[in-house]
């Protein structure tokens, strides 16, 4: 078979969109080698590499199409679909060519998260429009939708009335390099290029008002007096990024909180860019702390558990699927259990060493191979 994927997002993303783009695309070439992958790129880019003897990456040729490469993407990448004769097409980011139901090529979508419809307040009013309209219209015309959580599947219902029928949760893995030990020296040496802390607190994630980053800061001011153990920041944002720097600057807690991604050496560096030095960084940490309001799986937590590091979660939403009884849980909305949990877990060396063989074996119900299986059972569900 000829299975096509929107690959945007996988050649041009280093966030969680890419990440899972990234990640299923090698594990369904590693574990079902039978079949040809094209991975439709509507602008060529060499900072992420999807090498393989079945993988193959097409971009637009003619001039209107690369002109148009928005068009191609969400439209015209139709007669190419045709010309290579693409059996499945999956979008891996809540969108589908329009009018590919039409061509008899099957398609299918997964849906991340309907966020913009949970908490529109936190998106601009136009581009709640456009996500719900592609989301929609995904939702409806694909021939089967997978959603990356339970949590996912119970929105796309609330929200699209799309039929239960038509979904399948299929969760999702992570880059296995996070699996691997990092030896000291390597850790060491990654402490030193970036010049980290011996002892520190990871968030890892876009810097946004729902993954609750201000909190975390605020859990650090009410242990201010009780331990001096800084927060390591991977993470862009606009806005409430200034809010949390605020604050941070406010009270004092400028040496506490290292907000890596703005520093020189992070941002020149194509090894951090395609964060090819996380799993020393995590295996350098204490504990991943991530307490978000509300996500559609949340992969740092997955990582961290492959990675054999303590987890602070929270207890809402899709998170506890994701840390399962290897993650510490909390109230999102305080800060006092955030900072009762950071605590426990760098003083009680018998938590910290049960979360992390939990979380490890939690983290096994997210192989590669299991996750390829599973997105490859729905494909085979339709032909």
């Amino acid at each position: 078979m000829n299975i096509g994927f929107d690959a945007k997002r996988a050649f041009h993303n280093g966030t969680g969109l890419g990440h899972y783009s990234r990640t299923l695309i090698r594990s369904l070439s590693d574990y079902h080698p039978e079949h040809q992958y094209y991975l439709f790129n509507p602008r060529h880019s060499s900072e992420f590499e999807l090498k393989g003897n079945n993988l193959q990456e097409i971009v637009p040729t003619d001039f209107l199409s690369r002109l148009f490469s928005s068009a191609w993407r969400s439209s015209w990448v139709k007669k190419d679909l045709q010309r290579l004769k693409i059996g499945l097409y999956h979008g891996l980011s809540h969108e589908i060519p329009v009018g590919i139901e039409r061509t008899g090529i099957k398609s299918v979508v997964t849906i991340h998260d309907l966020i913009h419809e949970r908490y529109p307040e936190q998106y601009n009013a136009i581009d709640v429009k456009i996500y719900s309209k592609k989301f929609r219209y995904a939702c409806e015309h694909a021939d089967k939708v997978i959603a990356i959580s339970e949590q996912t599947k119970r929105d796309i219902i609330e929200f699209y009335k799309t039929p239960e029928n038509k979904i399948t949760v299929c969760y999702q893995s992570c880059n296995p390099a996070f699996g691997e030990e990092v030896n000291e020296e390597e850790r060491k040496r990654i402490r030193e290029e970036y010049d980290l802390p011996e002892q520190f607190f990871l968030y890892v994630g876009s810097v946004i008002e729902r993954k609750n980053l201000l909190n975390i800061c605020k859990a650090l001011f009410l242990l201010r007096n009780e331990l001096d153990i800084p927060l390591l920041v991977i993470g862009e944002g606009g806005k409430y990024k200034q809010q949390v720097k605020d604050f941070v600057t406010q009270n004092g807690l400028g040496s506490k909180v290292i907000f890596l991604s703005e520093h020189e050496k992070a941002r020149s560096s194509p090894s951090f860019r395609s964060a090819k030095v996380f799993p020393a960084i995590y295996q350098s940490a204490i504990a991943m702390i991530y307490p978000s309001f509300f996500e559609g799986f949340g992969i740092p937590v997955l990582e961290a558990l492959w990675s054999r590091l303590p987890v602070i979660t929270s207890s809402v939403s899709c998170l506890p699927e994701a840390g399962g009884s290897g993650a510490y849980y909390v109230n999102p909305a305080s800060a006092e259990e955030i900072a009762t949990g950071m605590k426990k877990i760098y003083r009680d060396k018998g938590l910290a060493a049960t979360l992390k063989e939990k979380g490890w074996q939690h983290a096994q119900n997210f192989t590669q191979q299991k996750c390829a299986d599973a997105v490859m059972n729905v494909y085979k569900s339709i032909w």
